[in-house]
């Protein structure tokens, strides 16, 4: 399972087969979730201060196929635009990469396609959920990284990371159930998201990740406020 799959499958209700939160951020969160897999999976990094005049570039380090089409795919996407900073990057890897994600977790037989038509002419799908023991297994890990503030497993960490630059937490883990109010849970989240569990490029990846993520949501509130007005 990809990071960007087991985030698609805690924001995605499983009764409704709707978002918890904006899909213009989900998407730009996907794609940040793969940059952040390609960073773990060492394809990529992230130029540091001894690359002078280029620091804060992404560079391909690794062009072998990972054995995963969609993380194959993301590195070609990077390789393209190889020397941009991660941030003008990840809305490219996001594109189109949920629907993709939600077809790959019915293959997986995760979420099942409810198909349906609006007022009998306009098509919609909804994504249900069909086996939700992964999904239990993957929020019991979220829920006692949250409940000690740390963790030391790369790709918990990093789904921490990406539910806090969403402002998802509380919508992917039932605080209720180990004891923390959302500030807590926030507070702990980011104890993890900036703890020793990373290295320094998967780091700076996570961070362009929520620089592009906030810049996805300052663009929204801008767009709302200007057609409001």
């Amino acid at each position: 399972m990809l990071i960007a799959e087991d985030l698609l499958l805690l924001l995605t209700d499983d009764d409704t087969g709707k978002l918890a939160t904006s899909g213009t951020q989900v998407d730009v969160a996907l794609g940040g979730a793969l940059l952040i897999e390609l960073t773990l999976a060492e394809r990529v990094e992230i130029t540091g201060p001894e690359d002078r005049g280029r620091q804060g570039r992404l560079v391909v380090k690794d062009p072998s196929p990972t054995g995963d089409s969609m993380l194959d795919e993301a590195l070609a996407t990077v390789a393209r635009k190889e020397g941009r900073k991660p941030q003008n990057v990840v809305s490219a890897l996001g594109k189109r990469a949920r629907i993709r994600l939600y077809e790959r977790l019915v293959e997986r037989g995760l979420l099942g396609a409810d198909e349906r038509r609006i007022l009998g002419i306009f098509p919609s799908r909804r994504w249900l959920s069909r086996d939700a023991g992964h999904k239990t297994a993957v929020r019991a890990g979220l829920a006692a990284a949250l409940r000690q503030g740390t963790t030391t497993d790369a790709r918990t960490g990093a789904l921490v990371s990406l539910l806090l630059a969403l402002k998802a937490v509380h919508k992917a883990v039932d605080l209720a159930s180990i004891g923390l109010t959302k500030r807590e849970a926030n507070a702990n989240a980011k104890r993890i998201a900036e703890g020793d569990w990373a290295a320094t490029a998967v780091r700076q990846a996570i961070d362009s990740m929520n620089a592009a993520v906030l810049a996805a949501i300052t663009s929204a509130t801008a767009a709302g406020a200007s057609g409001s007005s």
